[in-house]
């Protein structure tokens, strides 16, 4: 049988599988069937700037409300006995988690500014997360901030972070970047240990009802795996810190592509919340078959075996590509008429 060790932040796993950042990290018991059915480690729900700012402006307002009352207007706003905030509630998530499983649970916050961020992912780790996500989800909706001015302040906060805590960070990317590639290289270069490849970014909607923006969730399909394909392929050659696949990955068969494209692991949540949490049992057992079939002896022989590095057309993961692929569906389409 296929060995599925692998090591991905410098850290051993069990399987190239991990649960990634969603509704089914957010209960330990929950993250327990996640790893008994084969979850090689778990990255908990991230703690997002915009939460921690509006809890603190809300208690702000809360207090200050009646502040040029008389004194016993102090009485109608008491201290409230076991208030938990949502750092609080984080960093005993974390407690909890570590309690239940052995794997590596990795905390999350998504930050883009360096100062403030530090402490909170510094809390994280004191309550005993293995390593560090840092969740790169924002849109640069500002016209008067560039390109370079964004990447230099992330580029700052992972520094920041490198400098302050002593576990391995991971930095999940978006695909909206300029140069993806170079950007990643300066995230090495910076001290990340490891990239993620890519961030869904929940899209807004208009309901012609109300008139207003609306907001759903829209799980990822099998589909959506070829943009983390190619940036993995291409760059394999290119970083020498952990990659990991984090959008599209549903099946084993998906997870044989990502490591065959460059990947240390795959990271699923779509796939879970769909067919549960013992759906990564299956996942594990089609990785396995595949790699039997294909005489396939570990992960570790896998990995880049199909990277732009090693096959004969590297072009097949760049544009290059795309004139063919369209011969090819022109052909077909013409021969099925």
């Amino acid at each position: 049988m296929a060995e599925l060790m692998c090591t991905w932040l410098g850290l051993e796993l069990a399987s190239p599988i991990v649960a990634s950042s969603g509704p089914l990290t957010h209960d330990p018991d929950l993250i327990s069937r996640l790893v008994d059915a084969g979850a090689a480690a778990v990255i908990l729900p991230s703690l997002f700037e915009e939460q921690v700012e509006h809890e603190a402006d809300e208690l702000e307002r809360l207090y200050s409300m009646h502040s040029d009352a008389n004194v016993e207007a102090a009485s109608f706003f008491p201290e409230v006995p076991g208030y938990e905030s949502v750092v609080d509630l984080a960093l005993a998530l974390v407690e909890r988690t570590k309690a239940r499983v052995e794997v590596p649970v990795v905390a999350s916050v998504n930050g883009t500014h360096p100062g403030g961020w530090v402490r909170y992912a510094k809390l994280l780790v004191d309550a005993g997360a293995d390593a560090i996500e840092l969740n790169m989800y924002t849109v640069a909706a500002d016209p008067m901030r560039t390109a370079a001015q964004i990447e230099s302040d992330q580029i700052a906060l992972v520094e920041s972070l490198v400098h302050t805590i002593s576990v391995p960070i991971n930095v999940k990317l978006s695909p909206y970047y300029t140069s993806v590639g170079a950007f990643a290289v300066a995230l090495e270069a910076a001290g990340a240990h490891g990239v993620s490849f890519f961030n869904r970014f929940y899209q807004p909607d208009l309901d012609l009802d109300t008139l207003e923006v609306a907001s759903a969730l829209a799980l990822s399909t099998s589909d959506e795996l070829r943009l983390p394909l190619r940036w993995l392929g291409l760059l394999r050659q290119h970083l020498h810190i952990s990659m990991a696949a984090t959008t599209g990955v549903h099946s084993g068969h998906d997870v044989a592509k990502v490591i065959l494209a460059g990947a240390d692991v795959a990271m699923t949540t779509s796939a879970v919340l769909r067919r549960g949490p013992e759906h990564i049992a299956t996942m594990l057992r089609e990785l396995s078959g595949w790699m039997d079939e294909h005489e396939y002896t570990s992960v570790g022989q896998m990995r880049g075996a199909v990277s732009s590095a090693t096959i004969d057309d590297p072009e097949a993961f760049e544009r290059a590509n795309y004139i063919g692929a369209l011969a090819r569906y022109t052909s077909n389409f013409l021969n099925r008429r």
